[in-house]
C-alpha cells in the first residue's frame, strides 16, 4: 500500500454498552483513503494493513485500555494473512451479513478461533439454516433490530437463546426499544439511543451543578483568585476534592499545600477550568465514571483541543475554547436542558457561544469534525475536513487516538479515587 494511502486512514467509533449502561466495546470502523477502498488496486490489502498500522502506529489497542474493538470482516478481508497480525485480545472480528457461509468461510472462521480470536455476526435478523454452522462458531450475534416488529424480534431471540450466545441489540435509537432489548435479555447494546444527545425536558440544575456553574463562569471571566477562593468554601466537597486533585497533580513534590488559595495557584487555572467542566458533567450521574456520554464528552473535548492545536501551534487560547466547546456540546444529554439555556449564565466567548448555539465559525467547524469522526460517516468526515484543508485524516486519527487515551485514564483515575 502507498504511503498515502497509509496516511488517509481514517477511524471512525461506536460506543457498545452492557445491561447496566457501561462502556463493554467499541466498533472501530476503519476506512482506508478519503473515498472508497476499493479505488486502491489491493483494496483488501489496503484496508488490512491500515487496521494493522492502527494498532500499532495509532496505539488503539492502548486507548481502548480494557475495553475491546469490533471490527467489520468482509468475505475478502476474512481470508487476509494480515488479519492475523491483530492483538486477538483486543478485537472481536465481526462478520458481516455479506459473508456467505461457504465451507471454505466457515473452515477459515475455525482457524480463527482455534487462533485465540472471538467471532461476531453481524445484522443478524433472522435464523437461515444454511448460517447454522457460522453461527455455532460465533461468540457474539448482533441482531439489527430496526427492521423487527416487536413480536418478529421477541421471536429470533427465543431461537437464538438455545444456542448460548451473546446477544448484542444494535441500532437502539429509543428509551422504548432499550428496555425491550433489556426484558429479552440481551446482554450488549448499540445505537443513537446511547451516543447521541436527547433533551430531557422539564429537569433543572441541583445545587451542585449551579455551584460549579458558578465557579465556571468566574474562570472565563478571569475573576482573580481571592474570588475563585470565595467561591470555593461554602462547598466543602468541591473543596476536599479540590485538594485531592491538587495533591495528585502535585505527586512527588515536597510542596505542602496550606490554603485553598495555595491549592488553586499549584494546580493552574488551565487544570482548575478542565476539572470544573468534568464535574460539572459528571454531576448529573451517580455512575459517572460508566457513563458513555461523560467519556464521549471528555474524549470529544480532548479531539477538539488537539486539532485546535494542530491547526494553531502555540495558540492555548483557540485550544482552551476547543476543549471547552467539545465537552459542553454534549451537556444537554446529561443536564436535559437547551444548549443555550446552559451557555447563558456563563459569560462565554462570542466564538464559543456560536459553536454551541448555532455551530458557526472556525470552532463550530472544528465541532462538526469531532461530531462526524464519531458516527463512522466517511463522506460526512470528508465534507467537515474539506472547510479544514490544513488537517490531514493522519493528523485527525492521531489526535482522535491521543483523546480516547485522555479519556480512559479520566475514567480510571476517578474510579480509582472513588474507591479509595
Amino acid at each position: 500500500m502507498s504511503e498515502v494511502a497509509a496516511d488517509q486512514l481514517f477511524l471512525g467509533r461506536q460506543p457498545i454498552l452492557d445491561r447496566e449502561q457501561q462502556l463493554f466495546a467499541y466498533e472501530l470502523l476503519f476506512r482506508s483513503g478519503s473515498r472508497n477502498a476499493a479505488e486502491f488496486t489491493d483494496g483488501v490489502r489496503a484496508t488490512a494493513t491500515v487496521i494493522a498500522n492502527a494498532f500499532t502506529e495509532l496505539g488503539v489497542a492502548d486507548a481502548l485500555g480494557q475495553c475491546r474493538g469490533f471490527i467489520n470482516v468482509d468475505e475478502e478481508f476474512l481470508f487476509s494473512d494480515l488479519l492475523e497480525l491483530l492483538p486477538r485480545q483486543s478485537v472481536v472480528l465481526e462478520i458481516l451479513e455479506t459473508v456467505p457461509p461457504t465451507p471454505a468461510v466457515v473452515d477459515r472462521c475455525k482457524a480463527l478461533k482455534a487462533a485465540g480470536f472471538t467471532l461476531a455476526l453481524d445484522d443478524v435478523i433472522q435464523l437461515e439454516p444454511q448460517f447454522a454452522e457460522l453461527l455455532a462458531l460465533v461468540e457474539v450475534v448482533k441482531v439489527d433490530i430496526q427492521p423487527l416488529s416487536r413480536v418478529q424480534l421477541m421471536q429470533l431471540v427465543m431461537k437464538l437463546k438455545p444456542l448460548g450466545k451473546q446477544l448484542l441489540a444494535e441500532k437502539v435509537d429509543s428509551r422504548q426499544q432499550m428496555e425491550q432489548c433489556l426484558k429479552l435479555g440481551f446482554s450488549l447494546f448499540q445505537g443513537y439511543y446511547f451516543a447521541k444527545p436527547t433533551i430531557i425536558a422539564g429537569k433543572k440544575l441541583d445545587h451542585s451543578q449551579l455551584s460549579l456553574m458558578k465557579l465556571m463562569g468566574l474562570l472565563l471571566g478571569d475573576a482573580d483568585t481571592g474570588e475563585l477562593e470565595e467561591a470555593l468554601k461554602p462547598e466543602p466537597g468541591l473543596t476536599v476534592n479540590l485538594l485531592r486533585m491538587t495533591n495528585s497533580v502535585g505527586a512527588g513534590s515536597s510542596e505542602t499545600i496550606t490554603s485553598l488559595r495555595h491549592a488553586i495557584t499549584v494546580l493552574g487555572r488551565r487544570q482548575l477550568q478542565r476539572w470544573l467542566q468534568l464535574l460539572l458533567f459528571a454531576s448529573g450521574n451517580q455512575n459517572s465514571t460508566a457513563n458513555p456520554l461523560l467519556l464521549l464528552a471528555a474524549t470529544r473535548g480532548r479531539l477538539m483541543e488537539l486539532l485546535a492545536e494542530e491547526l494553531q501551534p502555540g495558540n492555548n487560547a483557540l485550544a482552551d475554547q476547543a476543549f471547552m466547546v467539545g465537552i459542553m456540546s454534549l451537556m444537554p444529554a446529561l443536564i436535559g436542558l437547551p444548549i443555550e439555556e446552559i451557555v447563558a449564565p456563563l459569560g462565554l466567548a462570542n466564538e464559543v457561544r456560536d459553536a454551541l448555539c448555532t455551530g458557526q465559525g472556525a470552532l463550530g467547524t472544528l465541532l462538526h469534525l469531532a461530531e462526524s469522526s464519531e458516527t463512522g460517516d466517511l463522506g460526512l468526515l470528508a465534507g467537515s475536513l474539506q472547510s479544514l484543508p490544513t488537517l490531514t485524516l493522519k493528523a485527525l486519527n492521531r489526535a482522535q487516538t491521543r483523546a480516547l487515551q485522555w479519556a480512559n485514564s479520566i475514567g480510571q483515575n476517578t474510579a480509582e479515587q472513588a474507591a479509595s
